[in-house]
């Protein structure tokens, strides 16, 4: 593995539906930030409001981070919009959530259906409502944004869930924003849309998460560990194990994307947001079965390039050093993860794996090649 240096620093229809402000794990999901003065209010305290009334389009927003966003939006006032293909129910009640609440919110939010490839149909409908502010958490490429922007060309703040992954690979980390970046990277597409969107002359604001976990991920990050866990099967892991990565919680992700709304320090920047710390892939593990009241597992470490797996994916993570600074959004801005890796571990556990809801079924086919093998010494 490379050396590492850690370096510090036609007209739309719209209809109203029934959704929920969250009281996950018995906490309501407002919007808070701590104190940052040596004598602090209590964590949660510090209440965030963003400036006036907007009318605001998601795009998503029913599948995961949008979930807890437009809950903090509707949270604070504003008139919620969710520009989704309709597939999927435009609201859901989340573990927790009193059915008062979930009714109170969902009755707050609207529905634009439609397909954002369908270019025309985009400028039509966007041209005939006026948003204020545009949260693109969906988008892949700049294609999709363009005719965004010339519908609303009053727009006041268009901001975008980019990704960490734009960065280029590195051995002095953490990634910070000014960093080189990948334009041949898989997350090109991002990296284009936030050079679009700085072209067009637009108020525009980009965050770049790192891995994001939470109740709800529809990515196998924490799920990965917590079927192993359960199963009572040893946990593979490429290479020596020791690898470090930076996970950030889906709540925290979610307050951030409030903080930057109507925020003059957040007018076309770009900031990282995760977790506060880093954590091995082996610390990983640990920390889930931890988090899940599971006893620490047996960690097998093997050598992937023995492998051939084909399509299948092994491992949940890139096999490399991948972590980032949240040094800027937290001056910034003034906003600190609430989650550390352990509690936001156990909070996505007990709201959603715990319960027995999970996004897809587990599959050891891997692990069974990699077990099956001989050990090899890395």
């Amino acid at each position: 593995m490379a050396r590492l240096v850690v370096q510090h620093q036609n007209r739309p229809s719209f209809s109203l539906l029934p959704s929920s402000l969250s009281d996950f794990n018995g906490i309501r999901l407002t919007n808070h930030i701590q104190c940052r003065r040596k004598v602090c209010q209590p964590k949660g305290a510090l209440h965030i409001t963003a400036s006036g009334e907007k009318k605001i389009l998601m795009m998503g927003g029913t599948r995961f981070i949008g979930v807890f966003l437009a809950r903090l939006l509707v949270q604070e006032g504003h008139q919620v919009t969710l520009f989704t293909r309709g597939k999927a129910a435009i609201t859901q009640q989340l573990p927790g959530e009193s059915d008062e609440d979930y009714a109170e919110f969902s009755s707050k939010v609207l529905h634009l259906k439609g397909d954002r490839k369908d270019f025309d149909f985009v400028k039509t409908s966007l041209t005939a409502e006026g948003f204020d502010v545009v949260y693109d958490i969906n988008g892949r490429e700049a294609v999709e944004v363009e005719p965004i922007l010339d519908a609303l060309p009053n727009l006041q703040q268009f901001i975008y869930c980019s990704s960490a992954g734009v960065y280029k690979k590195s051995d002095i980390l953490p990634h910070c924003e000014i960093d080189e970046v990948d334009p041949k990277s898989r997350h090109k597409g991002k990296l284009e849309t936030e050079s679009l969107l700085d072209s067009r002359g637009v108020n525009w604001t980009s965050i770049r998460p790192v891995y994001i976990y939470g109740p709800l991920n529809y990515n196998p990050v924490e799920e990965w560990f917590f079927h192993r866990l359960k199963a009572g099967r040893p946990i593979p892991i490429p290479s020596s194990g020791i690898q470090i990565t930076q996970l950030g919680h889906v709540k925290d992700l979610a307050t951030a994307f409030l903080l930057v709304l109507g925020n003059e320090k957040a007018s076309k920047q770009v900031f990282n947001i995760s977790g506060e710390k880093y954590v091995t892939f082996d610390g990983l593990a640990k920390a889930c079965a931890k988090a899940a009241g599971f006893p620490e597992p047996e960690i097998v470490h093997y050598n992937p390039k023995k492998f051939d797996f084909g399509k299948k994916k092994a491992f949940p993570f890139r096999d490399q050093h991948f972590f980032a600074s949240i040094e800027k959004a937290k001056s910034v801005l003034g906003w600190k993860p609430e989650f550390s890796l352990v509690e936001g571990l156990a909070d996505s556990y007990n709201l959603d794996f715990g319960r027995g809801t999970f996004r897809k079924e587990a599959d050891f086919t891997t692990d069974d090649m990699i077990l099956g093998k001989s050990l090899v010494s890395v």
